[in-house]
């Protein structure tokens, strides 16, 4: 036998360790060739690892969370070497021929044949008659259903747990002050339909994605110095657009209002490219950005992950929908390479329905501003003198103060409305 130790390689340019996510392997584990062995974090990308040797798992480098230093030793496996003369010798054993045709079974058969008592060869016992099942009688109406209640106190029996026909009432029916005389007698223990069990504390080790994310946005509150902005926009026409253009949609993908918005933004973006920028804060150097690389903020089962959509300014609403579309499932499924999770220059979040009244995002460094799209809403509004029924939607901007100016930002938010509240201009080359 002889012992390989495998080595953690360099799985990203500049990378000088990668965190433990995930350990498909144990030790005492026999294993093949290229099979998966562990999952290695770097920045947010995940990356598998896989055995270059078959053989038996000797040692392990740490537990899940764990740093490794590229070139040090992630596993030992117990490889095939020069001494086979033992396995020869094993291999080349014959079966003995034994009476009536049987054959010796090797010690490792052996421990897989069943020893059968005598007693197992008499006639095993008859199994008890399955009980009797009476036929099923009608079922007879709840005794609370005869009970004389007004709606209002069975709904307050419901919600207590109560059962109407125990309650002793002195009238005709039951009334309010009876429940509480109940409750009362019962010394207020009848649970509240509802309530559940208390459950038992449970302890998480924050690793993998989960750490990143508390390390980003620790750094984040610590470096930049926030301030949000929010701004009402009207998507009544942007919405219609949108509908036409789903029925006429053909082999392309169904439009959400994200690629609409992320249009809206390079082309703001354009006239305040103080916001599409990076910042050095070590070498006080800021750079305005030519083209709109988009951060797109993706929800995973891990946590929030930020896949980058490259020179958005430059691509049409289908193409925007198809990447969108691309880069949340390579997010989500952990296929995501690190150049799809790095490089983004301003970034969008967006939770859809669930996007709430408004929010407070935070920037990720080294960029300078980041949008949240919060939930459209039907609101009655005056127009022309007149009260509609229009949708609309806040977005918040949230940017850093060290760079961009609060006046600014403002300009920015009121660019995207002449974009978003006419989707001609949007639209148009």
């Amino acid at each position: 036998m002889a012992r390989f130790e495998f080595k953690l390689p360099d799985i990203g340019e500049g990378i000088a360790e990668a965190e433990i996510v995930a350990w498909h392997v144990k030790v005492g584990d026999t294993i093949g060739e290229d099979q998966q062995i562990a999952d290695m974090m770097t920045d947010k990308a995940t990356v598998e690892m896989e055995s270059p040797v078959a053989g038996k798992v000797l040692e392990l480098a740490g537990e899940v969370g764990d740093q490794v230093s590229i070139g040090s030793v992630l596993a030992v496996i117990e490889t095939a070497g020069a001494d086979r003369a033992a396995e020869a010798a094993d291999d080349s054993k014959e079966e003995r021929p034994l009476a009536d045709g049987a054959v010796e079974a090797t010690p490792e058969q052996a421990d897989e044949i069943p020893i059968v008592g005598v007693e197992e060869f008499a006639q095993a016992p008859k199994p008890a008659p399955a009980p009797r099942v009476e036929p099923e009688v009608a079922k007879k109406e709840p005794a609370a259903a005869l009970v004389l209640a007004s709606p209002a106190v069975r709904a307050r029996a419901r919600d207590l747990g109560i059962d109407l026909a125990q309650v002793k009432t002195s009238g005709d029916r039951v009334r309010h002050s009876d429940l509480d005389a109940y409750l009362l007698y019962n010394g207020g223990t009848v649970s509240p339909r509802g309530t559940s069990a208390a459950r038992s504390d449970e302890t998480i080790k924050v690793v993998g994605l989960r750490r990143k994310i508390a390390e980003n946005m620790a750094e984040a509150n610590r470096r930049i110095q926030h301030f949000t902005l929010v701004e009402e926009y009207d998507v009544t026409a942007l919405e219609e657009a949108r509908a036409m253009m789903n029925r006429d949609r053909g082999s392309n993908p169904k439009l959400t209002l994200l690629p609409f918005l992320i249009t809206a933004l390079c082309r703001g973006l354009a006239e305040w490219p103080m916001l599409n920028a990076t910042f050095d804060d070590e070498a006080m150097v800021v750079t305005r950005h030519g083209s709109v690389q988009m951060g797109m903020a993706t929800q995973t089962s891990n946590g929030l992950m930020v896949a980058t959509l490259r020179d958005a300014q430059s691509r049409s609403i289908w193409e925007l929908a198809s990447e969108i579309a691309r880069l949340s499932e390579a997010a989500r499924s952990g296929k995501a390479s690190r150049e799809e999770l790095s490089g983004a220059t301003f970034t969008v979040s967006s939770l859809g329905p669930m996007g709430g009244i408004t929010s407070t995002p935070v920037v990720n460094p080294p960029q300078v501003a980041i949008v949240a799209v919060n939930k459209i809403e039907d609101k009655l509004v005056p127009m022309d003198e007149d009260i509609e029924v229009r949708k609309r939607m806040n977005l918040s901007l949230s940017c850093d103060h060290r760079v961009v100016d609060g006046w600014d930002a403002a300009s920015f938010m009121q660019t995207l409305k002449g974009y978003i509240e006419n989707p001609l201009r949007l639209l148009s080359a």
